[in-house]
């Protein structure tokens, strides 16, 4: 199954070329039989136009949507719809205290240092 489908994609890959290949393969045949510039021995074309005429071919073949058709699209639209229910919230009681917590004593303190914290220095 796996070289199948490795040789479906080298296949895929390989078709633009392919008329490359047979132009080095045919090159003698092309250029002395089938080249359309054959009367005009000056261009030197030896074959290319045929060449140029095959890849142009291919490429058409391999994105048939021309410039002429037009793709019609259609758009829609989807919607969902979810009814939401209004919720009613209960009131939350509270069970307030008259003290303060007199546990509770504020230890925070700051100092000011004035030096720079630096890192150990290895002396080799």
């Amino acid at each position: 199954m796996k070289k199948a489908v490795l040789i479906l994609a080298l296949i895929l890959l390989l078709k633009p070329i392919l008329p490359v290949f047979e132009y080095v393969i045919n090159y003698d045949y092309i250029a002395k039989v089938l080249c359309i510039n054959k009367d005009k021995p000056k261009l030197h074309c030896n074959g290319k136009c045929y060449l140029m005429k095959e890849l142009a071919k291919n490429s058409e073949s391999e994105n048939p949507i021309s410039t002429n058709k037009k793709m019609s699209s259609q758009e829609t639209v989807v919607v969902f719809f979810q009814e939401i229910y209004l919720l009613t919230i209960a009131p939350l009681y509270f069970h307030q205290t008259k003290e303060a917590n007199s546990a509770y004593s504020n230890l925070y303190s700051y100092k000011i240092t004035k030096s720079v914290f630096h890192p150990p220095t290895v002396i080799s």
